[in-house]
């Protein structure tokens, strides 16, 4: 049988807000968080910008649970408790092995590491603190979700650089369909606001000076923020039987790969994974009303996604609405298809579509409606969502109202 996976509550912290609903009202009015990076624990930044999580939401995660967390693992457990809370669950003795989290990491606990590094080779330490590896790891945001939440069913991460979370949400989808689970948390979490992870994006020459204006001609590259997002995924059948609200289904999921270069985009694997999606999703391509572009805002990944929509959509990729909310939250690596997920499920409950931040100057060769400055008010059935990963792993979803 294949059960159908609907959403049931979200979770998320970015530079935009502490919870979902405050990220997407920044996001639909286009408020872009991006500014000086002020963290005063990042040495020789001055003038770099980002997007920074100003300060942590209340919480109740103990003192000793904190001090084995890096900075990553601590936006998750945050945006996965706050997403179990809207959907109304919880775990128990009863319950919790059908209950598991898959969490998409991009770079992981580079806090824990350059702070090791620090104490060793600068401060001549000859040890590190206890916990350095275990908050380092990639996996450590699902283990420490599962902890925190008791969840005891399928629990493991997903690293695909910038396609982490739309790998992690594909993963979740098949645990349900396959039956090892009723019920997954899955989502992503980042937190490169480093000094080592900064310098190493700054010697790349893609880093915006100023701001991230996807699409527009006078762009100059992209910015980096921390955050993360979360869904609690359900089976329909498991969500029905507990009369819970279904925010959207999951209609369909596309993965590909480049196999081509492990920094230069390409067409050709974002053409075919956003095909298998509508495959999968029984989709045509007119049925798309709001795709949410990967977007970041480079001169090149904006012009090669647009002649994918192209070739992909025909005719209709001109008649539907497309955006990139990274302009308001940043590139938050592991984290960005997360927080991009929340955009399309609640484009698809108010029918709104979260508009191009920064937006200035038509490209000819970006001349798709990307719904510059102004959020447009539409019907949106079906929304779609890009991920296109360095190294070229691409994972694209597509999301649909519950009737």
């Amino acid at each position: 049988m294949d059960r159908r996976v609907v959403i049931t509550g979200l979770g998320g912290l970015c530079g935009l807000g502490t919870d979902a609903s405050s990220i997407w009202t920044e996001m639909r009015e286009g408020r872009s968080a991006i500014g000086p990076i002020s963290n005063s624990e990042i040495h020789e930044l001055k003038g770099m910008i980002g997007t920074e999580i100003k300060v942590l939401p209340q919480h109740d995660i103990d003192r000793k649970q904190l001090i084995s967390m890096d900075r990553f693992s601590l936006l998750a457990v945050l945006a996965a408790k706050q997403a179990m809370l809207q959907a109304g669950l919880s775990c128990n003795e009863g319950n919790a092995h059908r209950f598991g989290a898959t969490v998409g990491v991009g770079f992981g606990g580079w806090d824990a590491t350059e702070k090791a590094y620090r104490t060793l080779l600068l401060g001549g330490a000859t040890r590190t603190e206890l916990f350095t590896g275990v908050k380092a790891m990639p996996s450590a945001a699902a283990c420490q979700v599962s902890m925190n939440l008791g969840l005891r069913g399928p629990v493991f991460g997903a690293t695909s650089a910038c396609a982490s979370a739309n790998h992690a949400i594909a993963s979740a989808v098949d645990q349900i369909k396959l039956g090892r689970a009723d019920v997954m948390l899955a989502g992503g979490s980042d937190a490169p606001l480093v000094w080592i992870v900064l310098k190493a994006w700054e010697a790349m020459r893609v880093l915006a000076p100023d701001t991230c204006r996807p699409f527009s001609a006078d762009r100059k590259g992209l910015v980096l923020g921390e955050g993360a997002g979360m869904a609690v995924l359900e089976s329909y059948e498991h969500a029905a039987a507990r009369g819970a609200t279904m925010l959207a289904e999951v209609a369909g999921i596309g993965l590909s790969a480049d196999a081509y270069h492990i920094a230069a985009p390409a067409v050709h694997g974002p053409e075919a994974a956003m095909r298998a999606c509508l495959v999968d999703a029984s989709l045509n391509a007119e049925d798309v009303d709001y795709l949410n572009a990967h977007g970041t805002g480079t001169k090149a990944n904006d012009q090669i996604e647009t002649t994918a929509i192209k070739r992909v959509f025909g005719d209709h990729a001109r008649s539907m609405s497309i955006s990139s909310t990274k302009s308001t939250h940043a590139h938050c690596l592991g984290a960005a298809s997360a927080l991009e997920m929340i955009a399309c499920v609640m484009a698809i409950q108010e029918g709104v579509v979260p508009p191009t931040a920064n937006y200035r100057e038509p490209d000819p060769d970006c001349d798709l409606d990307v719904t510059p400055n102004v959020p447009r008010e539409r019907r949106v059935r079906v929304a779609m969502s890009n991920a296109f990963a360095m190294g070229g792993m691409n994972a694209v979803l597509a999301f649909k109202q519950v009737p």
